[in-house]
């Protein structure tokens, strides 16, 4: 029994720094902002109790809010669904086997390592309405420029092809996926005169689809919390316009609630703001993982 206990407390000696940081840097403060969520808080004075105000403002009488909802939701919607296609297809390419393979897979690897604000500013330039380089090129097609970041029509399909750029990371994912199809299937599915379609549909991707639901979760929550990119374009590289682009159409959720807490010092309006996103991921996540199973084959079923 002795040897028992002195186990353990070298056990817990030797993970305490762990436990001790866990414990302050993420315990405490979620603790913290669940409290908060239930007060009047700026940074100055002491927390008042206000219950759930801070939650019926959110629903029912902010009309910004509203905005960053629908905001998000598009791009979780149109944007993530292209950004997995963009990086399905770039991997389905970088598998076969062809000279230079191994370049090309560098080369579209690339951009996702490149730091999110140069990426910003580098496509505030490329996406330039007057002297942009996507701008002359369409131009030289005999159409009209587009306005990109300054129209708030253009704004978010300018984020959207931004961050398609920049999708080498998920591309090196479903790459890993498609390496271990084996081949043997492709070979069969040739025998029974299966064409490249048919191959595609009915061998790659039911045995990449664990592949897909990991990108799919892991794109979905990143993209609720959609900040960087579109704090960088719609504040003009440093401009003092407020986050949000032209007409709100860059407002995110993420944007928001970085402004009421550190702009408009309205703190516990933002841990509001950070517990309703927090249950939002939740619900859908624990949506994907239930219907999961209608399409996601895996190996042992």
């Amino acid at each position: 029994m002795k040897a028992k206990w002195n186990n353990l407390r070298n056990g817990l000696m030797f993970i305490s720094p762990w436990i001790i940081g866990f414990s302050v840097f993420t315990v405490y403060p979620m603790a913290m902002s669940i409290y908060y969520s239930f007060t009047r808080y700026n940074l100055v004075s002491e927390p008042r109790y206000i219950g759930l105000m801070n939650y019926q403002r959110l629903l029912t009488m902010d009309p910004q809010f509203r905005i960053a909802i629908g905001n998000t939701i598009y791009m979780v919607l149109i944007g993530l669904p292209i950004w997995l296609v963009v990086a399905l297809a770039l991997a389905i390419l970088l598998n076969e086997r062809a000279r230079f393979t191994t370049a090309f897979r560098t080369l579209f690897y690339l951009p996702s390592v490149v730091p999110i604000v140069a990426a910003s500013v580098l496509w505030m330039w490329v996406l330039n309405p007057q002297y942009g380089i996507v701008n002359a090129i369409i131009r030289s097609f005999g159409f009209s420029g587009v306005g990109w970041f300054t129209d708030p029509t253009w704004s978010k399909p300018g984020l959207i092809l931004m961050q398609a750029w920049a999708t080498g990371g998920t591309m090196i994912i479903f790459l890993a996926g498609l390496q271990s199809v084996p081949e043997t299937l492709y070979e069969a599915a040739e025998l029974d005169g299966a064409g490249w379609w048919k191959k595609l549909r009915h061998v790659t991707l039911p045995i990449l689809s664990p592949t897909i639901f990991f990108n799919l979760c892991i794109g979905m929550i990143s993209t609720f919390q959609y900040f960087t990119q579109a704090f960088i374009i719609s504040r003009g590289a440093g401009s003092n316009v407020p986050p949000g682009g032209p007409l709100g159409s860059t407002l995110f959720y993420a944007i928001y609630l970085y402004q009421n807490a550190f702009a408009y010092l309205r703190m516990g309006y933002a841990s509001a703001m950070a517990w309703m996103l927090f249950v939002v991921i939740m619900v859908v996540t624990l949506v994907l993982f239930r219907t999961s199973g209608r399409w996601v084959h895996y190996e042992s079923s």
